[in-house]
């Protein structure tokens, strides 16, 4: 690594170029740049017309959805186009000019750089100037890795960024608007936990105490006299929970969920009221989905063995999947019927997971149909395909996507599924669909159509009657 000390390092940047003499980087050059305010940041140079080199119209980038109008820009300094290796092996210098010298030019100075090695880290968001790990200049917006101690910088779009252990040593730019909404939030949370030391409790608001499970408790007497087999973990079912949180210096009854980009807590409060009873009302009528459809004898109709259910589900899908054997359906999902918190619950893990999760279905007939569709999915991924047929067509556009992909496929027992993948230019997606044996069971082609159509139907899957009746091709492949 370099023996320069970045400590005591000043970068002399000596050779800016005037945007008012339209002269301008090269398209796609990444410069340092110094805004009419006098501000320093930095960007990649993007003109309106890349044709017209003397154009200065057009955006600096500086990462995704963040870039500077070259109109704010008074003049750039190219960061390309020096390697610095030379200059910090040399454990000595402490001065790099970054062109020539000369008397009357444009000469801004950076120093007071800082290293990860010292375990120094950039504030979030702070638009940085770095020099790397291989003698070159680069800057970009330093962002944390959520949950993790490292991060990078944001330099392009596309989330385009510098690891952390690629950067030899950093120092801040200027503060900009991005920057400077992140300090005022850093601001407020330390205003709000300073406010939240000593929260104070309205007592009509908590007239009955600062345990939320008090008011559950409350709520789930009144819930009773409509459903007797109320419980606090039914009504918690409804999701997110009610806790009494601190929120501005005041305990409130409120919704916390994490922040996606600090993993703090965000405090919802309620507002519907302004009592205890108030706040009790609304938590009966907030969770009276939850309880309504939870009642144990619609869920555990056929009692509390799990292979009873799993039985029924089997034997439903055996009637049209014919090849299914149990054997087919050990790397799938594992079920069974366990107490959690006190009430019984449906919980299922997948493969190898060490734990079960509770699976939440109103009733055994719902429970029996959410079985029986990993069952069908694991039939078809057990039945080998021995031959394909693609329909040809044109462009087919649903509901914003793209059909890309029509796909017939014949099965190792004789019986057909259909693939079909449709996206846009930022995702997409892919179904499988069995082709039952009723569709089958028709005496024409034509009638055959119209049954496979309810199943994969033209108004959202692209292909429709108009397309596969004339397909002579289609037609034999499915043995007609």
């Amino acid at each position: 690594m370099f023996t320069a000390n970045y400590k005591e390092l000043t970068l002399s940047f000596n050779e800016f170029h005037n945007v008012s003499e339209k002269d301008m980087p090269q398209y796609g050059e990444y410069c340092l740049l110094e805004l009419k305010n006098g501000d320093y940041t930095a960007g990649e140079w993007n003109p309106q017309d890349y044709k017209n080199k003397k154009s200065t119209s057009g955006m600096f980038i500086r990462g995704t959805a963040d870039s500077i109008d070259s109109k704010e820009v008074e003049r750039w300094h190219s960061l390309e186009r020096y390697d610095l290796t030379e200059c910090l092996e040399d454990e000595e210098i402490d001065w790099i000019n970054l062109g020539p010298e000369k008397e009357g030019i444009r000469n801004v100075q950076f120093k007071g750089f800082k290293s990860f090695a010292d375990k120094k880290k950039p504030k979030e968001e702070q638009f940085c100037l770095l020099i790397m790990n291989d003698g070159s200049l680069a800057a970009g917006r330093w962002n944390k890795w959520r949950g993790e101690a490292g991060g990078a910088f944001i330099y392009a779009p596309a989330l385009g960024s510098y690891s952390s252990d690629e950067v030899w040593a950093w120092t801040p730019l200027s503060t900009d608007q991005f920057f400077a909404m992140e300090l005022e939030l850093e601001n407020e949370k330390k205003r709000e936990k300073k406010l939240n030391r000593n929260p104070s409790a309205d007592p009509e608001l908590f007239k009955y105490g600062m345990d939320i499970d008090v008011y559950y408790e409350k709520a789930l007497e009144k819930l009773r006299e409509e459903y007797y087999w109320a419980t606090v973990t039914m009504m918690k079912k409804q999701t997110p929970v009610w806790q009494i949180a601190p929120l501005h210096g005041k305990y409130v009854f409120g919704q916390i969920s994490k922040s996606y980009f600090d993993d703090s807590d965000i405090v919802t409060p309620w507002t519907e009221g302004r009592t205890s009873d108030e706040f009790i009302n609304f938590l009966c009528g907030y969770t009276r989905d939850a309880v309504k459809n939870s009642n144990p004898e619609e869920k555990f109709k056929f009692g509390t063995d799990i292979n009873v259910y799993l039985e029924k589900a089997f034997n439903n899908v055996k009637k049209d999947y014919r090849w299914l054997d149990k054997k087919m359906l050990k790397n799938g999902w594992r079920y069974d019927i366990r107490r959690v918190d006190g009430d019984l619950e449906f919980v299922r893990k997948y493969r190898n997971e060490s734990r079960y999760s509770v699976y939440d279905v109103e009733s055994a007939e719902k429970f029996i149909e959410s079985v029986e569709y990993d069952y069908r999915s694991a039939a078809l991924q057990a039945n080998e395909i021995v031959a394909s047929y693609s329909p040809k067509f044109g462009h087919i556009e649903l509901h914003g996507w793209n059909l890309e992909r029509y796909v017939f496929y014949k099965m190792q027992s004789g019986d057909y599924k259909v693939s079909v993948t449709a996206g846009n230019r930022t995702t997409g997606g892919s179904r499988d669909f069995f082709i039952t044996p009723y569709c089958f069971e028709a005496k024409t082609y034509e009638e055959f159509l119209d049954r496979y159509l309810e199943i994969v139907p033209d108004y959202s899957f692209g292909l429709g009657k108009k397309e596969l009746l004339p397909n002579e091709d289609l037609k034999k492949f499915l043995g007609y």
